[in-house]
Parts: C-alpha cells; sequence; structure tokens
C-alpha cells in the first residue's frame, strides 16, 4: 500500500481509542437492546458531524447511555456495538478484550498442543464485531467488514501481537465491503511478510498461500471435522467434494490411512496446493479440476461409489436474493453425493452459508435422501421416472471448531452446520 492510499480520510489510521472520549458524538435508537449489530432504520437521530468509523455513544428515547459503538451512515448495518452501559473503549478495554480472546485459545482450547493456527477473534463471538484475526504460524492474518475496524486494524494487531507471539500480520478487506460499507482499502502487510507460510494441524501440515488464498488464507473452522472424518478412514475410500487446498482428502490419508482419496474442485490455484500439501505430507491422493455437478454426475454414470464422501461447497447464499438458488445447488449437490456413498457408507455434508439457517439445513439434507435412491418408474407416464428415497441414519450434527465461538446475544454469528450420515 502506498501513502496515496492511505491519505484518504475513509482509509487512514486512526487512534484505537477515542482521545477526546467528551466529544464523541451521540446517536439515538428508537429502542434499546443487546444486539451487537444496529441497522440504520432502529436510529432516531445523528448529529451530521458523525463520519464513518467514528467513535459514537448510543443513547435511547430516556437519554439513558446504551453503550458505545464504531458507525459507518453508509450501510444498512450502521454500527456496530463495542461495549455497554458507561463504559467507553479505552487502552485498558482493548488490552483486555485480546487478552481474553487469547486465552480462550491457549489456555482453555490449548490449542498450541495440536496446532500454530486458529482463529485468534471471531468477530461478535469475541465481543468485536467486524474483524476476524486468524494465527497462521507467524502471521496474523486479518479480514474487516466496517471501515471503522480497518481504521483500527493496524493498531489491534499491534497490541494482539505480543500475546500470539507472532511476527508478521496481513489486513484485507472482507469481500462485500463496497456494496455493504461504501468502502474498500488495499491489503495492509507488515514489512517481510512471507507471502506463503507452512502450518500444521494435528501434525499434517499445509501450505497457505496469502496471494491467492480464500479470507484469512486457511479454514481452520473444519479442524475438528477433519481429524473426526480421519477417524472413518482406515482402508476405505474417501471423495472429497469442493476440496479446496486438500484439507479433508489429506487428513483422511494421513491420519486417517485411507486406501484411495479423490478430491475434486473448480479451481485450478488451490487444487495445486493440495496437489503441494499432499507431497508435502508424503501421501498420495487424486486431485482433479471440474465442475462439481458435472463431475459426480460423471461418476454416478461410471457406477463409482465410495466408502465415505465429503460435501463441503463454499457459501453458495450470500445475500437474502441468492436463498432460493442457493438452497436448489445445496439440495441437488447433496442428492448426487448421496448416491456415492456405497451402501453402508458415510457422509459429511456442510454448508458455510449463515443465512441458511440449522434447521432448515437439515430439512434440505432429508429431502435429498428421498430423491437419492435409484429411479423407478413414476404412476403416470407424463411423469416419467422419478428417484427413490435412499434411506440414511443420521449420526450427529457439527459446527466450526470452538476457537469460532457464538455470542449469546448474536446467535447468528453460528454460520457452519455439517450432518454426518450414514447411507443404507
Amino acid at each position: 500500500m502506498n501513502s496515496a492510499e492511505r491519505a484518504s480520510p475513509l482509509l487512514a489510521p486512526r487512534p484505537l481509542w477515542p482521545e477526546q472520549p467528551d466529544r464523541i458524538p451521540t446517536i439515538e435508537v428508537k429502542s434499546a437492546g443487546q444486539h451487537p449489530l444496529l441497522f440504520r432504520k432502529r436510529i432516531e437521530y445523528v448529529g451530521r458531524e458523525v463520519k464513518p468509523g467514528d467513535y459514537v455513544r448510543v443513547i435511547d428515547s430516556d437519554r439513558r447511555v446504551v453503550g458505545y459503538g464504531l458507525y459507518n451512515p453508509k450501510a444498512e448495518l450502521a454500527v456496530r456495538m463495542l461495549t455497554w452501559g458507561d463504559k467507553i473503549p479505552d487502552k485498558s478495554f482493548w488490552q483486555e478484550k485480546l487478552a481474553r480472546a487469547v486465552q480462550l485459545r491457549r489456555d482453555v482450547l490449548k490449542l498450541d498442543e495440536v496446532t500454530d493456527s486458529y482463529r485468534v477473534i471471531h468477530a461478535e463471538g469475541d465481543g468485536l464485531p467486524g474483524l476476524v484475526v486468524d494465527k497462521l504460524g507467524d502471521v496474523l492474518s486479518a479480514e474487516v467488514f466496517s471501515p471503522g475496524m480497518y481504521q483500527r486494524a493496524e493498531a489491534i494487531l499491534n497490541l494482539l501481537e505480543p500475546f500470539c507471539g507472532t511476527k508478521h500480520r496481513l489486513i484485507r478487506c472482507g469481500p462485500a465491503t463496497m456494496p455493504q460499507e461504501g468502502f474498500e482499502g488495499p491489503d495492509i502487510k507488515s514489512d517481510g511478510t512471507p507471502p506463503r507460510v507452512t502450518i500444521q494441524e494435528f501434525g499434517t501440515r499445509f501450505r497457505v498461500d496469502f496471494g491467492e488464498g480464500h479470507k484469512t488464507g486457511f479454514f481452520c473452522d473444519q479442524r475438528d471435522n477433519r481429524r473426526q472424518l480421519a477417524a472413518y478412514c482406515k482402508d476405505r475410500t474417501v471423495l472429497d467434494v469442493c476440496c479446496y487446498t486438500g484439507g479433508f482428502a489429506i487428513q483422511a490419508k494421513k491420519l486417517g490411512g485411507a486406501s484411495e482419496v479423490t478430491g475434486v474442485d473448480l479451481d485450478e490455484h488451490p487444487l495445486a496446493l493440495a496437489k503441494e500439501n499432499a507431497n508435502l505430507n508424503n501421501v498420495r491422493c487424486k486431485f482433479v479440476q471440474a465442475d462439481a455437478f458435472i463431475y459426480m454426475r460423471d461418476l454416478l454414470a461410471a457406477g463409482k461409489k465410495f466408502d465415505v464422501v465429503v460435501l463441503d461447497p463454499p457459501k453458495l447464499i450470500r445475500t437474502r436474493l441468492e436463498y432460493e438458488e442457493g438452497r436448489r445447488k445445496h439440495l441437488d449437490m447433496n442428492r448426487l453425493a448421496m448416491q456415492l456413498v456405497a451402501p453402508g457408507g458415510l457422509m459429511l455434508t456442510c454448508t458455510c452459508a449463515g443465512l441458511l439457517p440449522a434447521d432448515d439445513f437439515m430439512t434440505l439434507v432429508c429431502l435429498a435422501s428421498r430423491q437419492a435412491g435409484p429411479q423407478v418408474e413414476a404412476a403416470t407416464a407424463e411423469r416419467g421416472a422419478r428417484n427413490s428415497p435412499r434411506p440414511m441414519q443420521i449420526l450427529s450434527k457439527c459446527g466450526a471448531s470452538p476457537d469460532h465461538p457464538v455470542a449469546s446475544n448474536c446467535p447468528e454469528g453460528e454460520y457452519l452446520n455439517g450432518v454426518w450420515m450414514r447411507m443404507l
């Protein structure tokens, strides 16, 4: 990033805590609550002097202080709350908030014993809406979703680095900050930040490419699910659909001792990295670049079956306008994947679409099983043939690893849902 890019007031760094607390602008909301995200329609009054990224004091109609947050007049989600009551986000607030987040990962979850990479800050789950930070080896990789957090991200990581023992940092904007927040900032890197790092989980190594990587660079949220899947894979054949850089596939082979592993993904670069990761761990996996729908149909036409199938697609529902189309894609993918599971085999299906609630996803999975059996003649000639049901047993549900906590006042932060099934 050059100085001209940071010269814009919207992108320029700002102090982490207010330098003049008595001059914090005030906004009034129609109804007070404890949700950390305030939408613009709830705001009754806001002063003209408030700029994107400003700290604001939120009061209710009785002039009582609700709390303090970061304001963005360009977004529908106008205020992201940081504190409640009279507590101003000062230096002690930030130090305590970051220390508590690191303590969860290191002292409670003891993640350093099994990996050198995990989520350190999980937005609302850690009381810092608009910011996620992953520790990936010696790098803190942050993704920001509001101008207020972008302006303060460097200062936050300055405080966070001593807690984590990291040497480098990378800050980038989330994928929809321009349409949703009205800003787009260039990546911010510390001097000497490597373009790649090699991390490990449960002894298995993975390369993370920050230049081409997705979001913060690696999906730490599936860590425990990858290990759980490996436990079922001894001497079994495995298909990893939408494999990205090979997380499930490689753990199935490395930790699980699978006899045969195939991963498929549409994107060329992640697949190249998946092949590198397999070589890095001295395991043999087959990786195929193909559209998942077409590839699964080709496998079905060839009569191919697998003992274990993983279906972990990218986010298929990003906005409410995409709900119906995304739901249909999930249904079609699950119906095809279920047909590829050998009788008695295991399937893990996931969605990272937070707009698809867990109950709706379960309903969708059950509907897919009712359409995943062999074709039979329909009752009337006009209807032709239809698929019969494929019986299944639902074994358990799962979500993100616990370094991705969900705040009790923001339950919609539970974005990852998975279902373990045995196909009969």
